[in-house]
This record gives structure tokens, C-alpha cells and sequence, in this order.
């Protein structure tokens, strides 16, 4: 009977590191104090302001009064970031600390910044809520096996009452996670459901399929059964996947020279593992890639490693976006990636499983899986595959690549966004009339840019493209445009939506922009004759777009595939 060969395993090599728990403290050092109480700056909107001073007069009540506030945004920060910010709550000596808000966004960063902590020796108890207080557990569970999480049941709705309730409810837990070896009070034990063991330490899945001779004469031997297993570990997507044999892991190797243990991401997601050209390989291979995307893959991932994307929290977040792969030059025709007719949709194998891969990759590889280990409140299709070209023979413009470095060069542009939105004109007889349209679609009361100036990304069709530039609308001229008159009046956007991170003086503005400056509109030409174009508005919270081009391993631009052959 032949052998079938193993699956590998498409989490790559996970640590798993056992924190060293800081030694717990008495009441009496409690009330020594200091006790430093950080802010993520979550408890300053709707009624979580309620939670520090209850926690303080609760904690007066028991002799305990030598506080010290420290507050800052864990936003934007990488894990290095929130090891020297924990360094500096260090600084003060405290005997103890009590860290808040895990409830949405910032949960990943804050839950770091609380290991940082424990690691130098101060007990620390987090304070979380749903849906946060599910992903802080998976975050503690991979990069610290265990931690003190002091679960509140409130929500944005909650009233003042309802939250010092719930305060009330929990101050046992708040005393004993501070003061309470954890083998005692069990107050650091987790309960995560996913990956309760580690990946082995030969890589591959531990699933032994029942090979009979019947089975092998079947097209797709064993994909029913090998979903089974993936499903059940929440490995993948959901849709069917190409097992990642060793085999094919070395055949989606021919176009990538880049050694396979090279960090691309460090300590990104649930996971905190490092991502490597291996990992995004193997995804790769599930994601039905061919070989000559490696590239644009490797690129991709450069590109989302940038510290301006974020995407240590993006990869979390509550917001619906999908992280976009916009490809520009000649090696998007090269490896087959469209941007005719269709090119945001289906049927197109190289947009489908470039940007599928790297979805993947967020699933498998750093864990943040929907549903369980993912803010996401509903989702979008962009989290399955986000992935188009500009094709240069629609555009009476530059192409970006063009605009950034010169026609040769392939760039891949990244930005976290939502799905695209239509703009439907075919009455239009004008470009100015046509612009009004197109601006007027780059913003709603319910886009995060109504709260977070951004990037976007306009998208024309041809035909929309030929009129703006027979009208002597150019580039610049649009994005000026769309800067000017892209705008919320002012109390439209004041206390609601999430709050707000502007550059400075933006809140005083009236209207206010959408945008920085003009420079945040890019605009690309794509798709089929019509009059349907489309607008891709950001996630932007502490996000750029990045762009970044195709280099060869030695730093040099690669003009054609054949310079990626090993």
C-alpha cells in the first residue's frame, strides 16, 4: 500500500512560554503601596470612567490609598514599544499594578504590556471585558501559559450603576490576584478552547488517515477528511484548502531565494510569533498559489511589517477591513494578477490566493481566528482574499508604480480597509460633475476616516477615468479635490462613532476633513467599461498605507519573475 505524505503544520513553531508569575504581596505592602493604575485611555468614553475610582474606594476601604495614575495609548505600538513603556511603570517602584481596558481594540497591546509587567517582578491583575476579556485569554494563553484577567460584564450601553455593580462583583478578584500565590487562588489559570497542544516538533499534523486502495483512485483523496481535521482545529478558512505537503512546500519554493527562516513579522497577533517566509509559504500552498506569487507575497508581507500599519493590532481589530494588495507593474502582468473587467471579484486565480494567503497566514500563524480569538463583530468578505492589479493600458495617468519609482518597478501597496464601496454615475456629462459624485461617496457618519483622517483609495473605471481626464482633471487636481470636499460639519461628528485621533488642530476645524492632506487619495484605474467605480476607505487607527517594492534578496529591483528562479 503506498504511503501518503504528511501534512505540515500551518502554525508553524509555536514557544509557548510559561510566564514566571511576580510573587504576590500582602495587604500590608498593599497599603505601603505604590500601586500603579494604568489607562489605556479606554476608560475615558461612555461609563467605563466609572471604573479606576470605584476600584480606589473600594480599595481605600481596606487601608490601601497610594496610587499612582499613569495613562497612555498602547495604539501603534509594537511589543518592544510596550516593553520599555512597561520599564517606565517600573521606574516608580510600585508593589503592585492594575492595568484596564482589554474590551476591544487595544486588548492584544494591553495584555502584553501586563506580561511585560509580571516579567519584572510586579504582580499585576488586567481588567478586561467582552468581547476583549476572550482575547486577552488567547493572548496570555501563547505568550504566557498563564495570567491574573479580572473579567467585567459591561458594555459602551452600560450605565454608571451597572458598571459599579459589576466593579463591586469583582473586587475579590482584584485582592486576590494581587495578593494570592496564583496556586492557590487559580486567579492566573486560563480556559482557552483553541490549541491545547503545540505544534510537534517535526511540523506536521498528527492526522492519520485510513488509506485504502478504493480511497486512492478517487480525484482528491482524502480532502473531505483532511477538512474534517482543519475545520476542527480552526485551521483555515473555511473553504477547501490544498493540503501543505512537504513536497509542495518545496515546490512553492522555485521562485522564492529568500532563506525560509527569515523574520518578515515579529510577535504579531494572539500567537506572538515571529512570521516567517516558511509560514507564508505554507499558507500559500493552502491558499492554491502558484509559485511566481512568492514575490509579491514576500513583498506583501514587508510591506505589513512596516510599524505604520499596525499590524499588530490589526490583525484583531473590530473593524471589518480586509488588509488590500494592490500590485503595480510589470510583474502583476508577469505572474497573471488582473485588473481588467471584475479584478475585485471571482474568478481570477491570482488575486483569489495572494491575497487568500495572507489571510491565512493571520488565521493559522499568529491565531487570530474569527469567532474565537478576533474582535470582529461581523466581519467581510476583504478577510477572505483582498488582492487586485492596475492594469497600465486603462490609465491616461501614472500608474502608482510609476508615480513612486519609474515603470520597471513592481510595488505592492497594503492598506487595512473595507470592502469597496460602489459609486454608481452613468448620467454624468462632466468630469466636474462626476468628481462631485466620487467625493461625495469617500466618507459616511459610519466610515472610521469620519473620526480618523486617512488614506483611500479611488478607484475608477475607464470610462470614468477618460472623462475626469478629458475634462483636464489630472491626478493632483482630483485628489485636491476630494481633500477640500470630502468633509463631516463638525457636530455630526462629535460624540459618536469611536473616538477620535485627528493631527492637531483638526478638532477645532469646521467642516472637518477626511483626509491629512491631499496626498492621503491615491487613485488607480481598474476594472471594466461602466459607469460603477468604487471607493476602498481605511481602517486607519494609527495605519498607513504602505508601499513597498519588489527587491530581489541582494536589495535589487527585480524587472522580471525569472530573477526570483532558485
Amino acid at each position: 500500500m503506498p504511503k501518503i505524505s504528511r501534512i505540515v503544520d500551518p502554525r508553524g513553531k509555536q514557544e509557548r512560554p510559561q510566564l514566571i508569575m511576580a510573587p504576590r504581596v500582602t495587604l500590608k505592602k498593599l497599603q505601603e503601596g505604590p500601586i500603579v493604575f494604568y489607562n489605556n485611555t479606554k476608560l475615558e468614553f461612555c461609563n467605563y470612567t466609572e471604573i479606576f475610582p470605584r476600584i480606589k474606594e473600594l480599595f481605600r476601604l481596606r487601608g490601601i490609598s497610594n496610587f499612582i495614575d499613569f495613562r497612555e495609548t498602547v495604539r501603534g505600538k509594537t511589543t518592544e514599544d510596550l516593553n520599555n513603556y512597561a520599564k517606565k511603570l517600573a521606574a516608580v517602584k510600585p508593589v503592585a499594578a492594575v492595568t484596564a481596558l482589554g474590551d476591544m481594540g487595544t486588548t492584544p497591546a494591553t495584555t502584553v504590556l501586563t506580561i511585560a509587567l509580571e516579567k519584572l517582578g510586579i504582580p499585576t491583575v488586567y481588567i478586561t471585558a467582552s468581547p476583549g476579556a476572550e482575547l486577552a485569554e488567547g493572548v496570555a494563553f501563547y505568550r504566557a501559559g498563564r495570567l491574573c484577567l479580572c473579567p467585567l460584564d459591561i458594555y459602551q450601553g452600560s450605565t454608571k450603576e451597572e458598571v459599579v455593580a459589576q466593579v463591586d462583583s469583582q473586587i475579590d478578584c482584584l485582592m486576590e490576584s494581587l495578593t494570592l500565590p496564583f496556586e492557590v487562588s487559580k486567579r492566573a489559570d486560563l480556559h482557552f478552547k483553541l490549541d491545547k497542544a503545540a505544534p510537534a516538533g517535526d511540523g506536521l499534523l498528527p492526522l492519520q488517515l485510513e488509506i485504502t486502495d478504493e480511497k486512492l483512485q478517487e480525484p482528491g483523496s482524502f480532502l473531505e477528511e483532511i477538512m474534517d481535521y482543519l475545520n476542527a482545529e480552526h485551521l483555515g478558512d473555511g473553504l477547501p484548502i490544498i493540503p501543505p505537503t512537504p513536497p509542495r512546500l518545496t515546490r512553492m519554493m522555485a521562485y522564492c531565494p529568500f532563506d525560509p527562516e527569515l523574520i518578515l513579522a515579529r510577535e504579531i497577533g494572539p500567537s506572538g510569533k515571529n512570521l516567517t517566509v516558511r509560514d507564508l509559504a505554507v499558507a500559500a500552498v493552502m491558499a492554491g498559489c502558484r509559485p511566481g506569487h512568492m514575490p509579491v507575497l514576500v513583498t506583501a508581507f514587508k510591506a505589513l511589517a512596516n510599524p505604520k500599519y499596525n499590524f499588530l493590532q490589526s490583525v484583531t481589530t473590530s473593524h471589518p477591513g480586509g488588509n488590500l494588495v494592490l500590485v503595480s507593474g510589470p510583474l502583476a502582468q508577469e505572474i497573471g494578477i488582473h485588473g481588467g473587467q471584475g479584478c475585485l471579484g471571482p474568478g481570477f486565480p491570482a488575486n483569489a490566493t495572494i491575497g487568500r494567503a495572507v489571510n491565512l497566514v493571520i488565521i493559522n500563524v499568529c491565531r487570530a481566528v474569527p469567532g474565537v480569538c478576533d474582535l470582529d463583530c461581523l466581519a467581510s468578505q476583504a478577510e477572505y482574499t483582498y488582492c487586485f492589479a492596475e492594469d497600465p493600458k486603462l490609465t491616461p495617468w501614472s500608474t502608482m508604480n510609476e508615480e513612486h519609482y519609474d515603470a520597471e518597478t513592481t510595488t505592492v501597496y497594503v492598506l487595512k480597509a473595507e470592502p469597496p464601496h460602489d459609486i454608481i454615475d452613468f448620467l454624468s456629462l462632466n468630469g466636474g460633475d462626476l468628481l462631485d459624485t466620487l467625493t461625495d461617496c469617500c466618507t459616511t457618519l459610519g466610515s472610521n476616516n469620519s473620526y480618523i483622517p486617512g488614506p483611500l483609495i479611488l478607484v475608477l473605471t475607464p470610462d470614468h477615468a477618460k472623462m475626469l481626464a478629458r475634462d483636464g482633471y489630472d491626478k493632483d487636481r482630483i485628489r485636491q479635490h476630494i481633500h477640500t470636499y470630502a468633509y463631516h460639519q463638525a457636530p455630526m461628528v462629535r460624540n459618536r462613532g469611536l473616538v477620535p485621533v485627528r493631527p492637531p488642530g483638526f478638532d477645532e476645524m469646521h467642516p472637518i476633513p477626511v483626509t491629512r492632506s491631499s496626498r492621503d487619495v491615491e487613485i488607480v484605474v481598474a476594472g471594466g467599461r461602466g459607469g460603477h467605480s468604487e471607493v476602498i476607505l481605511p481602517w486607519a487607527l494609527h495605519s498607513e498605507g504602505i508601499l513597498e517594492p519588489v527587491l530581489r534578496p541582494d536589495g535589487k529591483i527585480a524587472k522580471s519573475l525569472k530573477e526570483f528562479k532558485v
